[in-house]
């Protein structure tokens, strides 16, 4: 946790000190909320990730014309972490076409009649399409473990008994197992968890109450959760490990400076697409021979 870098060389984010290894103890308390920044002024941190949305949007094209796989991004972060804003400012651009974002809040009575996978699943991203989850399956064994009288109303059965030890294991279990399935049809996963400290949130809920253009974003529900603080954390350090799976890898993501944050979502982003050696589709001799077809009638 380095103070703000202010000159010299730009520096890359090193995107795999943020990422969660798979059974590895996480301590949230001992995880810096702000690292020495990626940019070198305001006007830096705004060039380099207009560069590095360029390269998303060639990206993304090349996944939507290969039309072979997906690749889906969750969000998971406490109160006023910044998630909405990382979403809008590393995605902006992108062909709407080819990108849909979906928020998860209270389940749906239809949901709850469901196994608890059953919601998002329903919203996965197609071939050649990035989905993003606002909010997600996680929230199942977060919000849910931190409430855990939310439970009754999914009329679950007697065993394992709802809200034990047992029971959380399974749910991470089935989640990891789920995200394996999904990996292996051609899903590509990578979740951030944006991790803000407890002075950082304080600030930016003062700053909703005392702006009139930000009150809209304040709930007063907001501050009964930040009294449930210790049990989220908690709650995080037992998801994070058990589901960051070279597959469908978490990263803990600093987000007490907003900049930072979004240069090094955005990094993973075109690290990940990058890794996939996307390629326009080859044309074999039975279409280019459509394509001269089509060449010559437009010239007559």
């Amino acid at each position: 946790m380095s103070p703000a870098h202010s000159g010299g060389k730009r520096r890359s984010p090193d995107i795999e000190q943020f990422r969660v290894r798979h059974d590895r103890k996480v301590d949230l308390a001992g995880w810096p909320t702000r690292v020495r920044n990626f940019y070198r002024n305001e006007a830096d941190a705004v060039r380099q990730l207009a560069d590095h949305v360029a390269r998303t949007i060639e990206l993304q094209e090349l996944l939507y014309a290969a039309d072979r796989q997906a690749l889906l991004l969750v969000f998971q972060a406490l109160d006023a972490a910044g998630k909405d804003g990382a979403i809008s400012h590393v995605m902006s651009g992108v062909n709407p076409q080819g990108c849909q974002v979906w928020s998860f809040k209270q389940p749906s009575t239809e949901e709850l009649e469901h196994d608890f996978l059953w919601r998002t699943t329903l919203r996965l991203p197609q071939r050649g399409r990035i989905g993003i989850f606002n909010r997600s399956h996680y929230e199942e064994v977060l919000v849910v473990r931190v409430h855990p009288e939310y439970l009754a109303a999914q009329r679950l059965p007697a065993e394992p008994q709802p809200g034990s030890k047992q029971f959380w294991k399974q749910r991470l279990h089935s989640i990891r197992e789920y995200e394996t399935h999904l990996v292996r049809n051609g899903t590509v996963i990578v979740k951030f968890f944006l991790h803000v400290s407890r002075a950082e949130q304080r600030e930016r809920f003062l700053e909703r109450i005392d702006h009139p253009d930000k009150n809209w974003k304040f709930s007063v529900g907001d501050v009964a959760e930040r009294q449930h603080w210790d049990e989220y954390r908690h709650a995080y350090e037992q998801a994070l490990p058990a589901t960051s799976t070279h597959e469908a890898p978490w990263y803990v993501v600093p987000a007490d400076d907003k900049k930072n944050a979004r240069l090094i979502i955005s990094a993973v982003i075109n690290r990940t697409l990058e890794s996939l050696g996307l390629e326009y589709p080859k044309m074999d001799k039975r279409r280019l021979a459509v394509l001269k077809a089509a060449r010559r009638l437009l010239r007559d």
